[in-house]
């Protein structure tokens, strides 16, 4: 969940990492400072065990990437910065970031080869700003991990089942692919990752 912070007026970017206090979790919508709520237990577990697997697969491959702490992607034409809950940086690309050594922040789609947000409260964030804000930006690969559905049927369906919607940049526009239960994961950026919906959702479920 997201609630607005009381300004007067609207923020730049350069205000706003000015500004942003070292507690607590902030991110920038359109000039907007937001402060981001405490996520659920669950949400925790699961961006716990991506950011566990995920690393085995791109160690793997050898691929230059690593997943930061609290780094921020920032459009760049855009008022705005957000803080995803997986961020896969491409190292090779740093140098040609210009906000990254002052304040770890990523602009280019060449830097970012896979985002991925987990739902644990306002949906519409994740399925309506931050898909069209990945898009415009270049992101090959975005992942929505909606393991309460909490998302609208239009997003996953009548059934209203936990899902994994995987938004994949085809000429310049996301389609998707969604992965419930026992549906193995295909993910363009790492298409031999051996995962399960289920497998993802039962890491935020330790009851079971």
């Amino acid at each position: 969940m997201t609630q607005a912070l009381p300004k007067t007026k609207l923020v730049t970017f350069e205000e706003f990492v000015q500004w942003k206090p070292d507690g607590g979790q902030y991110e920038l919508h359109d000039g907007v400072i937001v402060k981001m709520t405490q996520p659920l237990g669950d949400h925790e577990e699961i961006a716990g065990f991506l950011a566990t697997k995920i690393p085995i697969e791109y160690d793997r491959l050898k691929l230059p990437y690593f997943i930061p702490k609290t780094a921020l992607v920032k459009p760049p034409e855009n008022e705005s910065a957000y803080s995803p809950d997986v961020l896969i940086i491409n190292r090779s690309n740093l140098v040609n970031e210009p906000l990254w050594k002052n304040e770890s922040t990523v602009t280019q789609s060449a830097s970012i080869p896979l985002v991925i947000e987990i739902v644990s409260t306002n949906w519409r964030t994740d399925y309506y700003t931050k898909r069209g804000v990945y898009e415009e930006v270049g992101i090959l690969e975005y992942w929505i991990v909606d393991y309460l559905a909490l998302a609208g049927k239009s997003f996953i369906g009548n059934s209203k089942e936990p899902t994994i919607s995987i938004y994949s940049l085809v000429e310049g526009e996301y389609q998707v692919r969604q992965f419930r239960g026992s549906d193995q994961i295909i993910s363009p950026t790492f298409p031999e990752l051996n995962l399960t919906a289920e497998q993802i959702f039962q890491a935020g479920n330790t009851t079971t």
